[in-house]
């Protein structure tokens, strides 16, 4: 006789719940944490000079890391395609976004990072493989660009309109890392996602401080006048934002279904969202929180029908351009 599915045994080897719960909150909790944390970290610090302390430092421990496991030496050709993926996507993307954040809300740029999903899927559309979306798809692109018109819509924020430079900025730093994102699933880069995130992040926090010294951020820069609060932050960046929630990630990529991992691009902007107004103190009007609903919807749509018609191993190698935030 059949035994009935509640009594089977788990199979050797699954992660307990609990732990894939712990997972999730940590990649959940702190990748949403990283906006309210660069709006404070560049209080004191230049936001390039920040962006290239921050990824640089977390690169050095992550391939230090990937060295210990036993993971060989990346190759000139792999630190070319993981060099030409961090400039796109910690230098387009996450450094320009740091300074975006001196103009608008943490919660609003979390909003408008959050529609690379949308932008990667237009691309792929109007690219070479004119791949077609599908129905849901297509909704979600809808919900999306509503959700964006909403959102730049005069009146969207208390204070008044929002900052056209500081939006402009954050749609360009979301193209840029949905054409990284793109690239990199193509490129040569290291087996390890553990390692060529290491060299994405030291080749992009490299030109974050190459940047910051050509737009002069280093001449008016004073180190001794850097708040606690922004140190703090940067450091919670770098352990958290950066080390601690990649790694977890890359955990659940290995444990969990990957529809399941892949619901922290629609959570993070809530998280994101609350903590600006519970910690940060930023108040968004109702035109900004219908924006949320919409976006925050259209990620969702676009995530799982995407994921029904994908397999674990493009979830695998997307894990490489994941330490965004």
């Amino acid at each position: 006789m059949k035994q009935p599915a509640a009594t089977k045994l788990p199979q050797a080897g699954v992660p307990p719940f609990m732990a894939i719960t712990a997972a999730l909150l940590l990649v959940y909790l702190f990748w949403g944490g990283t906006y309210l944390g660069m709006k404070i970290a560049i209080e004191t610090i230049p936001p390039f000079t920040m962006g290239g302390i921050r990824f640089l430092s977390a690169g050095f421990i992550l391939y230090i890391l990937a060295r210990f496991k036993g993971v060989k030496r990346p190759n000139a050709g792999e630190w070319k395609g993981a060099g030409i993926a961090g400039a796109l996507l910690l230098l387009g993307g996450n450094g320009v976004v740091a300074w975006a954040e001196q103009r608008v809300p943490s919660a609003v740029a979390s909003l408008l990072v959050a529609t690379v999903p949308l932008w990667m899927l237009v691309f792929g559309w109007a690219g070479p493989s004119r791949k077609k979306p599908s129905a849901g798809v297509m909704t979600g692109i809808v919900l999306g660009f509503a959700g964006i018109v909403i959102l730049v819509h005069p009146g969207s924020s208390s204070g008044g309109s929002l900052d056209m430079a500081g939006i402009a900025a954050l749609l360009l730093a979301s193209v840029s890392w949905s054409i990284g994102s793109l690239y990199s699933r193509k490129a040569k880069l290291p087996e390890s996602p553990l390692l060529s995130t290491a060299v994405q992040m030291v080749v992009g926090g490299s030109l974050l401080l190459i940047v910051s010294l050509v737009l002069g951020e280093w001449s008016g820069f004073q180190p001794g006048a850097v708040t606690l609060r922004s140190f703090a932050a940067l450091g919670y960046l770098i352990a958290f934002g950066s080390i601690v929630s990649y790694t977890a990630y890359i955990w659940l990529l290995k444990h969990a279904e990957p529809v399941l991992v892949s619901t922290y691009a629609f959570v993070n902007p809530v998280v994101a969202v609350f903590l600006g107004w519970f910690l940060g103190g930023e108040q968004l009007s109702s035109n900004s929180l219908t924006a949320a609903c919409f976006i925050v919807a259209a990620v969702a749509v676009i995530t799982v029908s995407g994921k029904s018609t994908s397999g674990r191993k493009s979830a695998r190698r997307s894990a490489s351009v994941a330490g965004r935030d």
